[in-house]
């Protein structure tokens, strides 16, 4: 099924950044592009959600210096970006990959296309390594590992539900009893025509 590899490069990307476990280490990706496009295009989805994950950790650091923040704001803004190019690739290779399949008279659209979900499952496998990291950290109290195991627990059923609903959605695109349509991301804040502030200073 789709969703077990997909957790599956999740967790390795995941281990593979805690090990330096710094946002300006250096960025490597394990999968061809060209041999093995769906699985590089996952390992960087979730490098780029792992990153994010731990800007948004320092930049809630009340004794961060402005300046510091404001560049890590633009990083942030950054990697938002990536996040969602990120997205729109991933959804351009499975309309790739069943372009020939032909929606049937019923076939309906679902809610979110398969990248948006696999976005979620992504985050998702952060939450969950982070969550063990606290239910297990050995300084914590028990009531406070308790608490965090009991969360852990909700997570992992989140994830089972999840994969389940991915692994669907994506079984009906190739049946043709749901289709595809991607919306291309229309922010208007990257955008020097849209954004009223960016405009102004051309």
């Amino acid at each position: 099924m789709f969703s077990e590899k997909a957790n599956k490069i999740f967790q390795e990307v995941i281990e593979k950044y805690h090990i330096i476990n710094t946002v300006d280490q250096s960025f490597t990706n394990v999968y061809d592009k060209d041999s093995n496009l769906l699985e590089h295009l996952l390992y960087r989805k979730c490098w780029i959600d792992t990153v994010q994950w731990h800007y948004e950790d320092i930049i809630r650091d009340p004794q961060i210096d402005p300046v510091a923040a404001l560049k890590l704001k633009r990083q942030i803004d950054a990697s938002n970006q990536d996040r969602t190019d990120m997205v729109e690739f991933i959804d351009s290779y499975f309309l790739e990959k069943h372009k020939n399949v032909a929606a049937k008279a019923d076939a309906t659209i679902n809610t979110e296309s398969p990248a948006w979900g696999i976005d979620r499952l992504s985050i998702l496998a952060l939450k969950v390594y982070h969550m063990n990291e606290e239910a297990t950290r050995e300084n914590a109290s028990d009531s406070h590992k308790a608490a965090c195991q009991l969360k852990l627990d909700i997570l992992l059923d989140q994830r089972v539900d999840l994969s389940t609903a991915i692994d669907t959605l994506l079984d009906d695109v190739s049946k043709g009893d749901k289709y595809m349509k991607v919306y291309k991301q229309m922010k208007m804040y990257n955008d020097d025509e849209l954004n009223p502030v960016l405009r102004s200073q051309k």
